[in-house]
């Protein structure tokens, strides 16, 4: 009977990216006798296929042996689709050790290759490891510094695939956090000193001054109507510097996106502001779209603000499917072999004209806009999404000189952030027992009847009131603070 040939096996813990969290890869490698060759399967994309000359010529341009014999790389599961360069270190390395005994089992390997043998940062790394969380990775040296920030994760850098021929792994040490921070139940929350833009800069207008600090402070979604020229845009594009401290979970998460979009990696405690033109489609701001589940201005906006100016403009199915997002704080992109969930914890902010040649609350400008075109540029946003922007104020020309410091504003926002317990207001859960004294609870009562709100309405119209008594430095709501919460409700 003839003998058949023996194979030699190798298994190495690799990863790739699915939509945005990180799946397991197992690198499997056979060697059999045979006519040499060298083949990839497992659904590997074109950049993976690709990897077979990078690795060979990195293999050979440093003196390494290429076995002469018939190579096959498998990537389990075989049925999950594979991309991304940073597989190129893990099926090296099953090849450059298939006659030596190391063992890899414990590692998550990441990295990939240049043609001279140089071991490069890819997009993809700092995300699967932060999907994933590892006890110890195997990464290029240009990825460790970001990775390192990573708690739990050790990590063992390397620069070049030389140094894989004698493995002798050198752990990284853990990276720190050098910006200012308040702790809250022993837990750090870190943020920026610097405002590059700021409030003192806004001449008047202390009222949507006010209603920016309550936004901001308690993370509520704020929309200003109000003519060109009145500070709308001015207010809302310095509300980004005065948003609360972030954890590192946070900043990690934050940073996450930044690397999927090609962004560096700076771990600065700044949380993201994304202003989309209004002419963006509906997979541009949502995901998703005809290649796949791809990242959308809502994903990038997570933990920060999303600022849609002319919000009447925006096209109408992207305006009514901002509802859920708002309301369930994730996204749902649903495709035939995928279905992937992010999550969308925003403060949404908007700015919108009164009419649309902007002068209906104009002191000094005639508006030339009818009654039916006005009712058809407001209609054009539903009442489902008014009801979910909980802060709304109509503006009009203010010629005062009062001034407030950003520095001021964010002091206070701190108060109310070591308040809040590190949590925000507008994130309460429906059940949440609020303490209101007597006065202020027939107030709310008579508002129920009067304009007829809704449950959710009722439910914002407190928890904007929550942060208010929370400005004042008190967590039980008072009269003062209802009434100043229903100054800020749409009518």
């Amino acid at each position: 009977m003839e003998k058949t040939a023996k194979t030699k096996t190798k298994k190495i813990n690799s990863a790739t990216l699915e939509g945005f969290e990180a799946q397991k890869v197992e690198v499997e490698s056979s060697f059999t006798k045979g006519l040499p060759g060298f083949a990839i399967v497992g659904l590997g994309s074109q950049a993976i296929q690709e990897s077979k000359e990078r690795i060979k010529s990195a293999l050979l341009n440093n003196d390494f042996e290429f076995p002469p014999l018939k190579i096959t790389i498998n990537l389990a599961p075989a049925d999950l689709p594979k991309s991304g360069s940073q597989l190129d270190l893990p099926i090296a390395l099953s090849i450059l050790y298939h006659k030596k005994n190391i063992d890899l089992s414990e590692y998550l390997v990441l990295g990939e290759l240049g043609l001279d043998g140089s071991l490069k940062d890819t997009n993809s790394i700092f995300p699967i490891i932060l999907s994933l969380k590892p006890k110890k990775v195997i990464i290029p040296l240009q990825s460790a510094e970001k990775v390192s920030k990573i708690p739990g994760v050790e990590v063992y850098a390397f620069s070049h695939i030389k140094e894989f021929e004698d493995f002798e792994p050198k752990k990284v040490e853990n990276n720190g956090f050098n910006y200012s921070h308040i702790k809250i139940d022993g837990k750090k929350y870190y943020y920026l000193e610097n405002f590059e833009l700021d409030f003192k800069d806004v001449l008047g207008q202390n009222q949507a001054k006010e209603a920016a600090l309550i936004s901001a402070a308690g993370f509520h979604n704020i929309l200003f109507e109000g003519s060109p020229g009145v500070g709308k845009s001015m207010i809302i594009g310095r509300m980004r510097y005065i948003l609360p401290p972030m954890s590192l979970e946070e900043i990690l998460e934050v940073e996450k996106y930044n690397s999927l979009e090609g962004k560096e990696v700076t771990f600065k405690p700044a949380r993201p502001f994304r202003a989309p033109h209004y002419s963006s489609t509906k997979a541009a701001i949502f995901g998703g779209g005809s290649r796949g589940a791809k990242i959308g201005e809502i994903a990038f906006a997570n933990k920060g603000m999303l600022f849609f100016d002319e919000l009447p403009h925006f096209q109408k199915d992207v305006l009514e499917n901002l509802r859920l997002p708002l309301q369930d704080r994730k996204v749902l992109i649903s495709r035939v072999n995928s279905k992937i969930e992010y999550e969308t914890d925003i403060l949404f902010a908007a700015a919108m004209n009164p009419c649309p040649c902007g002068n209906l609350l104009s002191t000094n400008k005639e508006c030339r806009c009818t009654d039916l075109e006005i009712r058809r540029y407001k209609n054009r946003i539903s009442e489902p999404l008014y009801d979910r922007i909980e802060i709304y104020l109509q503006m009009t020309e203010d010629y005062s000189k009062d001034t407030v410091s950003s520095k001021k504003m964010f002091e206070q926002i701190l108060t109310v952030f070591e308040m809040q317990k590190g949590e925000f207001n507008a994130n309460l859960p429906e059940n949440y027992q609020f303490d209101i004294e007597n006065g202020a609870y027939e107030i709310l009562k008579k508002a129920i009847g009067n304009f007829g709100l809704s449950k959710r309405s009722e439910f914002n119209l407190l928890k904007v009131a929550k942060t208010v008594a929370n400005i004042n430095k008190r967590n039980k709501i008072q009269k003062e603070d209802l009434l100043k919460a229903l100054q800020f409700r749409r009518r």
